[in-house]
């Protein structure tokens, strides 16, 4: 195979490659952006049937946690709170 034959072949497979890295990022982003619109619309389902949106996503920020990290980084809060005075 000549030199071009070769700078072509490669350059047919890298940009074949390239383009199926590309497509499967736009899928992935497309679903991400349905999967936060569903998110969001359960956060106003919630929000409707009475519920405070914003503790929900707080609620849900600390079940992600350790409970380990949660209680020291309570322990972390209320130190600062009663320095603040605010205890």
């Amino acid at each position: 195979m000549s030199q071009t034959s070769e700078n072509v072949a490669e350059s047919s497979v890298a940009s074949d490659e390239l383009r199926s890295f590309i497509e499967r990022i736009e899928r992935l982003e497309e679903e991400k952006k349905t999967i936060s619109d569903d998110i969001k619309d359960v956060y106003g389902e919630a929000k409707s049937r009475g519920y405070d949106a914003k503790v929900l996503r707080k609620v849900v920020s600390i079940r992600k946690q350790d409970a380990n990290e949660r209680a020291e980084m309570d322990a972390i809060l209320d130190v600062y709170l009663q320095a603040l005075g605010m205890v």
